[in-house]
Order: C-alpha cells, then sequence, then structure tokens
C-alpha cells in the first residue's frame, strides 16, 4: 500500500473519481497544464483531457458559476479555488443558487458540485492565503462542509463529496499538505460523510477539532497519557451536518471539553460545538466547555503567524484548566 502525502491523496482521489465515472470534471486556475497551485490536479490533463480539465481565468466567480450551471445539467464538477481567501466571491453564488438548488426546483434539480479549496495558516503565505472560513461556509443551508486532516480521510472523504448529489465545500488544510505520509489505498471506497471520527479513546477529557489543529491536538493527547491522563480526540470532518451524537457521547463519559480550532475565537465553529453541549450535554459537564482559537484580528504575516494560531502548550493549558476545575 502506498504511503503519500495529503495533497497527493486528493490527487489519487480526483483521479480515481474521474476513471470511474465520466461525469465527473476538474475546473480552476492553473489545474490543468499547472497541476493546480499546490499540485493536486498533477497529470489529470495528460490523463483525462481538456474536455474535463479545464484552466480557467483567474476568476472565481466566473468558477463557480460555470460550476453550479454544470452541476444542474447533471455533471459532477470539481472547482478549485486556489485559496479560501479569494473564495467570499463566491459565497454569493453558493449561497444563493447551490445551496437553494434542490429547495427551489422542489427537488428535480440538484447541484452535485464539490468546491475544493485549501485554507488555514502555516506555510507563510501573504494575505488572503491562511483564512479559516469554515464558519462562514458552516453558516450556509444546503451545503455540506467537510475538513479532511490526514491523506486517508482526505481521500476517502473527497470521494464520497464528488459522489453527494449536493453541493459541498472541500476545505482543505495547506499546513498539513505535505507535513506527513500515511498509507492510502487506492480502493474507490468513500469514507462516510456527516460523522465525526474518534482518533483516541479517552476517560478524563474530551478533545473535539478539526482540520490542521488535529496534528497538535493528538501530540497534547500523548502528552496527557505520559502523565496518567487519556483524553479522547475526536477529528469532526464533516462541519455541517455536524454529528453532535458522537461529541455528546463522549463528554457523557469524559465530563469535560476543550474545542480547538485555528480560526478566530469569535463566532468560530468552536462556539457552535460549545453552545450544543450546553444545551443538550449539561448535565454530563464537569467544567465548562473550553474553547483555544486564533486571535480576533487578521491573520498576520510569517513572523508572527506561529504566535497566532493555537499551538501545543496553549492547548495543554486549556486542558490543564478544564481538567483542574470542580
Amino acid at each position: 500500500m502506498p504511503q503519500v502525502t495529503l495533497v497527493e491523496a486528493v490527487n489519487l482521489a480526483l483521479a480515481r473519481a474521474m476513471a470511474d465515472d465520466a461525469e465527473v470534471l476538474v475546473l480552476g486556475q492553473d489545474v490543468g497544464t499547472d497541476g493546480g497551485v499546490f499540485r493536486a490536479t498533477v497529470g489529470l490533463l495528460e490523463r483525462f483531457g481538456p474536455e474535463r480539465v479545464i484552466d480557467t481565468p483567474l476568476a472565481e466567480q466566473l468558477i463557480t458559476g460555470m460550476t453550479i450551471g454544470m452541476a444542474a445539467e447533471g455533471l459532477k464538477p470539481v472547482a478549485e479555488i486556489q485559496f479560501s481567501g479569494f473564495g467570499y466571491v463566491c459565497i454569493d453564488q453558493i449561497l444563493n443558487h447551490a445551496g437553494r438548488m434542490r429547495h427551489r426546483t422542489q427537488g428535480r434539480i440538484s447541484c452535485p458540485m464539490v468546491m475544493r479549496t485549501p485554507c488555514g495558516a502555516g506555510i507563510h503565505p501573504p494575505e488572503h492565503h491562511s483564512e479559516s472560513p469554515e464558519a462562514m461556509f458552516a453558516h450556509i443551508p444546503g451545503i455540506r462542509v467537510v475538513y479532511p486532516s490526514s491523506p486517508r480521510r482526505a481521500y476517502g472523504l473527497l470521494l464520497a463529496a464528488i459522489q453527494d448529489p449536493d453541493p459541498v465545500v472541500f476545505l482543505e488544510p495547506t499546513r498539513l499538505y505535505r507535513l506527513f505520509k500515511e498509507e492510502v489505498e487506492d480502493d474507490a471506497k468513500p469514507l462516510a460523510l456527516d460523522t465525526c471520527f474518534t482518533l483516541r479513546e479517552g476517560t478524563d477529557i474530551t478533545l473535539v477539532t478539526w482540520g490542521a489543529m488535529v496534528h497538535e491536538t493528538l501530540q497534547v493527547a500523548s502528552r496527557l497519557e505520559q502523565e496518567g491522563l487519556f483524553a479522547e480526540v475526536i477529528d469532526v470532518a464533516t462541519l455541517r451536518p455536524l454529528d453532535m451524537d458522537t461529541i455528546l457521547a463522549s463528554v457523557a463519559k469524559t465530563g469535560r471539553c476543550v474545542v480547538v480550532t485555528e480560526a478566530p475565537r469569535s463566532g468560530s465553529f468552536a462556539a457552535e460545538i460549545a453552545a450544543n453541549l450546553a444545551e443538550h450535554g449539561l448535565l454530563s459537564l464537569f467544567a465548562p466547555v473550553t474553547r483555544v482559537a486564533s486571535y480576533d484580528v487578521v491573520v498576520p504575516l510569517s513572523r508572527l503567524e506561529a504566535a497566532y494560531m493555537p499551538g501545543t502548550e496553549r492547548i495543554l493549558d486549556a486542558v490543564r484548566k478544564c481538567l483542574a476545575f470542580g
């Protein structure tokens, strides 16, 4: 079984989906000749031709509009927006057209599209290249928001997103693109959407996170284990619709919860999870739900990037306070 990086797993899933279904195509700036800004689509043009691997102008609204139109006509387009910070102009069409297509047509037309976009900080890029916009997309009714955290989950979840009959925003953590490798079998098997993945079993505290922050959160869980404390680590993976049952069941077991996100604190998706726990899991809690997030500022340039994002020490500090409460 080959060891691949996360970005190679994305490429593997795209190639598999296109080989198995002639209706699947990819489009976006530089996805063809250049193989994508991070090389996620490298080799697809040579293998599937220019009618299924379409280089577009640098015009995100055009890319989104074409994608919605193709999906409404029965194709299964996968669009690439080079960085999520350039995806805000796409929200108008995603919110007003893609997300409403099934409802507006009373179920006659669906919108089987995927919008892939790299996101998150940690690779020292300039502004607009490090955003964490998952809460904005998760607020839009009618779409799924998927955020893989490893090569294996990127492969399986992208296959599932492409097969989904409704629109999916697929957020890819740039920091993890080439951070580590994992065995990924190109077996065409999708992973389940709309469900959390429990990465570690534990009894003392529940750590909930997604995307790149899964990496630091697992490191914290390993450090806690050396002290005889066992953290349950949950990778949310699909933010909308949210699998709250898995999180509630875990908190019922541990009684404590820290939610970790790379996005700015105010209005983050961590707040949604904390609110759900307060509403439906209050009697299970021994301590207030704690959020560890980035700061409510524009993502800084490279010199301050590490101070902006939650690191293991900030997560560990929050965990210790949560464990000490009461």
